[in-house]
Order: structure tokens, then C-alpha cells, then sequence
């Protein structure tokens, strides 16, 4: 067994872990954080994306031993942030949502390519989302949701720019 210490969510945790023990594992079982859901466990289908230090990640494949000291946000971590809540408005209104099951990684994907490129056109997110896999929407809808996020965003610019 190995101590680690992590801030996850913004609250700092000490635990014991199995050096093995997959960064996800350790989210879902020792914190019950349920929401970073494990799909392909190769990091290939995006279920398992959270933050650390403020970057996405694969927590499926990432070692929980090797974020010691990590800052680790994942999708319960969102609760109050405003850009996530447009994100789920935009989602429900453009029925980008299906079973759920890759809702969590695809919405941390889309609030960093939001923020990250806030001029990205329909093939720019369709080429940023396409690490996360999706069974049940085709996509469309998911990436509509998304432009309509940036889109909003851009006009909010302007107009704040124009008083």
C-alpha cells in the first residue's frame, strides 16, 4: 500500500491505495465519486475523463499513485460552475443526451474545448470530441449543443465589448 494525498473537488484527502490501482478505481471506490464512469478501460471511449491540475484525463489508465499532490476535478466537482451549467442546458436543449452513460467525460471534454478555443466551428469540436464515443446520439446533436455554448459565449463578447 501507498499514501498519497490528492485535492479532489477542491478538498484535500489523504489515502492508502494499492500502487496498481487505476486513478478511477480509486475515485469510484475509495471516494465514491460514481460520476467518472469506467467504459473500455483502455482509455479509448473518454467515460472516465476528469481534470487534473486543471488538464483533461484518462482515469482509467492513469495510475492514482502517479497524481500524488494532483489537483483532481471530475464531474460531481461542477456543481457550481456557471459554464457547466450552460453546457447542461445546451445539451438538454439540443438532445445531446441519451442513457448518460458518456455524459460526465463528454461534458468535461466540452467545457475545456470551450474554454480552450472559443472560436471552434462544427469539424473543430467534432475533431476535439472524437475521443470520447458516444453509442446512442450520432454525435449531431452533441456537437450542436457545443456550438451553441461557443456561439452564446461569442455573442456575450461582443455585446460586452460594444457597451
Amino acid at each position: 500500500m501507498k499514501n498519497i494525498s490528492l485535492t479532489v473537488n477542491g478538498t484535500c484527502v489523504d489515502l492508502e491505495v494499492e500502487p496498481r490501482s487505476s486513478l478511477a478505481d480509486v475515485l469510484r471506490g475509495s471516494l465514491r465519486l460514481t460520476g467518472t464512469h469506467l467504459g473500455c478501460e483502455q482509455g479509448a471511449c473518454g467515460a472516465c475523463t476528469i481534470l487534473i491540475d486543471g488538464v483533461p484525463a484518462r482515469s482509467c489508465i492513469g495510475s492514482a499513485c502517479a497524481v500524488d499532490g494532483a489537483e483532481i476535478r471530475t464531474i460531481e466537482g461542477f456543481d457550481d460552475d456557471p459554464l457547466m451549467e450552460q453546457l447542461r442546458r445546451a445539451f438538454n436543449l439540443h438532445h445531446g443526451l441519451q442513457c448518460g452513460f458518456c455524459t460526465p467525460g463528454m461534458m468535461i471534454m466540452a467545457r475545456d474545448l470551450v474554454l480552450r478555443l472559443p472560436g471552434a466551428d462544427r469539424n473543430r469540436i467534432r475533431l476535439e470530441m472524437s475521443g470520447n464515443l458516444c453509442r446512442c446520439t450520432g454525435y449531431v446533436k452533441i456537437i450542436n449543443a457545443i456550438h451553441s455554448v461557443i456561439e452564446a459565449r461569442a455573442g456575450v463578447a461582443q455585446t460586452a465589448g460594444t457597451a
